[in-house]
């Protein structure tokens, strides 16, 4: 049956026009920067109505207010998304929070930081299951276990080979070499999740750990630090942006390149860019005559089978949680 937008069809009518009872729900908040909004949305929907398989899941959009937010992607909020607060009122089985940009070093100080805390309060004691990405991530490890993240030298950016804990529930199913993408300008150990009681699913030796998760009152918490959700052209359309920035002087900050993001000629090509670029050659139209869509129109997509059974195992076990029949792992 797979994902039902609310409000877009008729009560027990599933995306395909067929009746079908909804055998659970969803709630998106989806705290991504205006560029980055509707993509967001679209690849995590993806996932959720690729993973649901045969069941009929009802989605609802929300957003938190402290996100700053342009004309047009205000009047979208308006149209299609409902208020955070009908969360609290109903419940979903599932709660599904992005990450955001980073404003503030401190992630204490981003503006949406009271809202943040107080969603994942009340979701570990009322939402069977929450997948918190990236910096929504960091903010649960701040919240449950005060753990707090660090900020990188560098900005990790690029496609990483991962290592599946196979014994892991989200992890079953995985066969042959992982890869995922990670984009972030900060990180926790993984040393330090494990401390705070985390079981690792994913992670890299390289830049660390994927996804983990920990009961945290009566919700399974799955804290996922890389990106399964990106599609291929994800970390081209990143770097544009930061390379734009860069040459045209509105940040001084050198832009990280992401690694294996395209590939054959067209890393190449990528290459020898960012080398004029960040070798002196800050020119903006440099910039602007690389054929960024075209590029990122053929990049690869090797994570999308690690993505698709990530997402399908982590909604097989959504049934169960609503029946208690899932043993809680030690808070």
């Amino acid at each position: 049956m797979g994902v039902r937008l609310a409000g877009t069809l008729d009560p027990g009518t599933a995306r395909n026009g067929t009746e079908g009872p909804v055998r659970w729900t969803c709630a998106l908040v989806n705290n991504m920067p205006d560029a980055a909004f509707g993509a967001t949305e679209r690849q995590f929907v993806g996932l959720l109505d690729a993973g649901s398989g045969c069941e009929t899941v009802v989605l609802t959009r929300h957003t938190m207010a402290g996100v700053p937010r342009g004309e047009r992607i205000r009047a979208r909020i308006a149209a299609e998304y409902r208020p955070l607060e009908d969360i609290f009122s109903d419940p979903p089985d599932l709660l599904v929070v992005t990450g955001s940009n980073p404003i503030e070093s401190r992630i204490e100080d981003e503006p949406y930081w009271s809202d943040l805390c107080g969603l994942l309060r009340w979701g570990s004691e009322n939402v069977p299951a929450m997948v918190l990405s990236c910096l929504s991530a960091h903010a649960a490890l701040a919240v449950f276990d005060g753990v707090e993240r660090t900020t990188l030298p560098v900005k990790c950016t690029g496609v990483f080979t991962q290592e599946a804990h196979r014994t892991h529930p989200l992890a079953a199913g995985f066969d042959g070499p992982v890869v995922l993408p990670h984009s972030r300008l900060n990180a926790v150990p993984v040393e330090a999740v494990a401390a705070a009681g985390y079981a690792v699913a994913l992670q890299s030796e390289e830049v660390g750990w994927s996804v983990v998760t920990r009961t945290v009152g009566r919700s399974e918490v799955v804290l996922v630090q890389g990106h399964p959700e990106y599609d291929p052209s994800s970390l081209v359309r990143e770097y544009r942006r930061d390379v734009r920035r860069y040459a045209g002087h509105e940040c001084d900050e050198l832009p990280c390149l992401p690694r294996d993001c395209v590939a054959g000629r067209d890393w190449d090509g990528l290459r020898r860019l960012h080398e004029r670029v960040v070798g002196g050659e800050r020119d903006p139209a440099l910039v602007a005559a690389f054929p960024f869509d075209e590029v990122g129109a053929r990049a690869p997509w090797p994570w999308r089978g690690a993505a698709l059974r990530l997402y399908a195992n982590l909604l097989d076990t959504i049934p169960n949680r609503l029946s208690g029949t899932i043993q809680k792992r030690s808070a």
